[in-house]
């Protein structure tokens, strides 16, 4: 084999494994942002959502009770509910929160740790008071689900967007590999005038 038949079957070859390389990396990094925004949706946002919906469930157990005057309730279940809430919470501080979302979850851990107390001196004070608490912390239980959803939704565009990429980079493969085939053919059959 002549050298001018060599370097044109070496530049074919590197010429493929340029492309393979380039598509490749691109597909990894497309791949490795859908899979990283799935994750999130999930751990971030749907566990996150979760945890609000039961700590929303036992509040409003105790705003049942507190309506009914029900004594019993918290000196029996209540302390049990107290127990579930700061479970719920430790898990919700391992989820990733938004600088809006923190906010907004310090605010309803200070208004739990308030509606605790208030309920540990109900005799001293109010059904009032316990049912102002109550309301805080449906409040503050409404915006984190509404942060949820947007967080969700920006999620699911991020995932979107990498699949268009890696649609439209599939579709520019095809293309470059249907060019590169025409042009290692050009190479390798190319014969110069002596």
């Amino acid at each position: 084999m002549r050298i001018f038949a060599k370097i044109k079957w070496i530049a074919g070859i590197l010429l493929v494994f340029f492309i393979v390389l380039v598509t490749n990396l691109i597909d990894r990094d497309n791949f490795n942002r859908l899979s990283y925004s799935v994750t999130t949706l999930y751990e971030d946002r749907i566990v996150a959502s979760d945890i609000i919906f039961k700590i929303s469930r036992i509040v409003k157990e105790k705003q049942l009770a507190a309506l009914t005057s029900d004594t019993l309730f918290f000196q029996n279940k209540n302390p049990l509910l107290n127990q579930e809430i700061d479970q719920l919470i430790s898990n919700f501080n391992l989820t990733k929160l938004t600088e809006k979302e923190d906010r907004l979850f310090d605010q309803l851990q200070n208004e739990l740790g308030t509606l605790q107390q208030k309920e540990v001196s109900l005799a001293q004070s109010s059904n009032k008071e316990v049912l102002k608490s109550i309301e805080k912390i449906d409040e503050y239980l409404y915006k984190l689900s509404e942060i949820q959803l947007l967080e969700s939704k920006q999620q699911v565009f991020i995932s979107n967007r990498a699949i268009d990429t890696v649609n439209f980079y599939t579709q520019i493969e095809i293309i470059l590999l249907i060019v590169m085939a025409i042009l290692v053919q050009i190479i390798i059959l190319y014969k110069p005038k002596e």
